[in-house]
């Protein structure tokens, strides 16, 4: 899929909820996924019920603070966000999860966007289909471009939970579950999330061991 088609479908949807994607510009050594953390793992959440006066606007706020406080927002205003392959939206995912019983869809990817003045995460950023179901829906995952704090969204039976995970390269957790993923040689493991892990998880040795092996934090761009 080339580039226009992207922007049409995917970027001018995210534009209209405040993200402005920042093409090819994800910081090297970004950890691939964050599936794994634990409750001590953790160091922020909240949850609003779906029958909570003004939802979206409850949301927005408590997104924006967590976000703040954590350090998801760099000097731009500037972080990743996971979006699906190609235009699939979000629950174009979800569905075709369900479908085969647990085998995951192709692995999303990282994104680079940056907050603009005027944004609507929880409303028009989830109605576009890419992060959430609709409006007061939302399920994304977003991290900082450092990669020090991690942001789940996920809608349940009775509402919406947002969690935060402290330096998810580093915890203990999040670690030993990417390695099992790794190693996990069935159907059901998605080839080419267990390819990228092992390449994550290889580099990330070859640094530790080596003296000058700081990749850098901005893939590029000054």
């Amino acid at each position: 899929m080339g580039l226009q088609e992207r922007e049409r479908k995917m970027y001018r949807p995210l534009r209209r909820a405040g993200l402005e994607v920042i093409p090819d510009a994800v910081p090297d050594g970004t950890i691939p996924f964050v599936f794994g953390s634990r409750p001590e793992d953790v160091v922020g959440r909240f949850s609003h019920p779906y029958e909570t006066p003004r939802l979206v606007e409850r949301l927005n706020e408590d997104w924006y603070e967590l976000a703040v406080s954590t350090g998801l927002l760099d000097h731009r205003r500037e972080f990743l966000v996971m979006l699906p392959h190609g235009t699939h939206t979000h629950q174009a995912v979800l569905h075709k999860r369900n479908q085969h019983y647990g085998r995951r869809a192709a692995p999303a990817v990282w994104a680079r966007v940056r907050l603009l003045d005027r944004w609507d995460i929880m409303g028009r950023g989830a109605g576009s289909a890419f992060l959430g179901i609709r409006a007061g829906h939302p399920g994304f995952g977003m991290l900082a471009l450092d990669s020090s704090v991690y942001i789940s969204c996920s809608t349940g039976e009775a509402g919406v939970d947002v969690v935060a995970v402290g330096h998810p390269d580093r915890s203990e957790n999040v670690l030993r579950d990417l390695e099992w993923r790794a190693q996990w040689d069935s159907p059901y493991n998605n080839r080419e999330m267990r390819e990228r892990i092992t390449v994550w998880l290889a580099g990330r040795t070859r640094r530790a061991v080596s003296p000058s092996g700081d990749s850098g934090d901005e893939g590029g761009r000054p």
